[in-house]
């Protein structure tokens, strides 16, 4: 046994530093719930996870994109449900303006409920959702995916003569009130026809929507499972490392008492 060098204490301050660096570690894992506190923990690890949160962050944009266009969708269809009630009305009133029992006067006045519901329908078709025309015939291309994929959004123009024709048709005479029977009935057509257009815009961004979300939330747990901490085995990995940190400090202090045993030799 020598003095100058412990070889049992510089052991087992090696085993202590060993040990109170692996209780660091617990501590830092169970404390941010995170498995990889530094690179240096899992470099791959953090590499691929860095690629799967980014694709899940732009997956969570297109979806909000998605999510933007349906409810520009739906913001449509609300108005047209509204046209829709007033081109029947100006259907009906072009039929009782035909009426032979009616006079000049009678149909003055249905004229006047006609041109009003006509304005209504041209300024509904001013309109628009946070500053994007709701009605100008435009084709919008709806970010579909992470990638930059993308979805053609059909628009509805009510600026079309079919509408056009329908809401300047005059019914103060029976000619005049025959031909707006055709006309509106024609826009009411056209109206279908857009109508439906709207709602095959929904029911793709719709499906567009549920697989985003899909995508979405399998991305979240292929990044859970590489960087989220285990709680239990960490927990366990922790009570271990402050055992042996424990014990280690005891032994460190027994081999540092050890040369003290060889001065009795020298007394």
């Amino acid at each position: 046994m020598v003095i100058n060098t412990n070889i049992s204490a510089l052991n087992a301050a090696s085993q202590l530093d060993t040990n109170s660096a692996q209780l660091s570690n617990s501590l830092a894992r169970l404390s941010s719930g995170s498995q990889i506190t530094s690179p240096s923990d899992d470099p791959a690890g953090l590499a691929v996870s860095m690629k799967l949160s980014a694709q899940s962050a732009r997956t969570s944009a297109a979806q909000d994109n998605v999510n933007n266009a349906i409810s520009f969708n739906q913001t449509q269809d609300g108005y047209l449900q509204q046209v829709n009630t007033a081109l029947s009305r100006m259907s009906e009133l072009s039929v009782q303006a035909q009426d032979v029992t009616k006079t000049t006067s009678d149909r003055a006045l249905y004229q006047q409920e006609y041109k009003a519901l006509g304005t209504y329908i041209s300024n509904v078709a001013t309109q628009s959702f946070n500053g994007v025309s709701l009605f100008n015939g435009a084709t919008l291309s709806v970010t579909s995916d992470g990638q930059g994929g993308t979805f053609s959004n059909v628009g509805v123009k009510l600026t079309a003569t079919t509408y056009t024709t329908a809401t300047g048709d005059n019914v103060t005479s029976v000619s005049g009130a025959v031909k707006a029977v055709t006309d509106t009935e024609a826009a009411i057509q056209q109206l279908a026809s857009d109508r439906a257009t709207i709602g095959a815009n929904e029911e793709t961004l719709g499906y567009y929507n549920n697989q985003l979300s899909a995508l979405n939330n399998n991305l979240k747990a292929a990044t859970s499972q590489i960087t989220d901490v285990d709680v239990a085995t960490e927990s366990t990995n922790y009570a271990k490392s402050n055992i042996l940190v424990q014990s280690s400090t005891a032994m460190l202090a027994q081999a540092n008492a050890m040369p003290q045993s060889l001065l009795r030799l020298l007394s």
